[in-house]
């Protein structure tokens, strides 16, 4: 079965998220998504004000994740 919410995020490479400095507990399938906001956030100085945007498509694409795992989950224990 395909996943639609994997087909819509883009990826990023591993070059791609080591260049951005991504931590190795972040480089999940929003990696793509993380890395424009953490550069919004470098350059807005972290305001939390700023990079709403870009924060709730990241949150967004973290729940459609955990709704797919546990989706999974509930698959094998069925």
């Amino acid at each position: 079965m395909v996943d639609s919410h994997s087909e819509s995020v883009p990826k990023a490479t591993k070059q791609q998220m080591a260049d951005a400095g991504i931590p190795l507990a972040w480089r999940d399938s929003c990696a793509a998504i993380l890395i424009p906001l953490n550069e919004c956030r470098r350059k807005q100085m972290f305001a939390p004000w700023e990079c709403e945007h870009e924060r709730h498509a990241y949150e967004v694409c973290q729940y459609k994740e955990y709704l797919a795992r546990m989706k999974d989950q509930m698959k094998k224990a069925h």
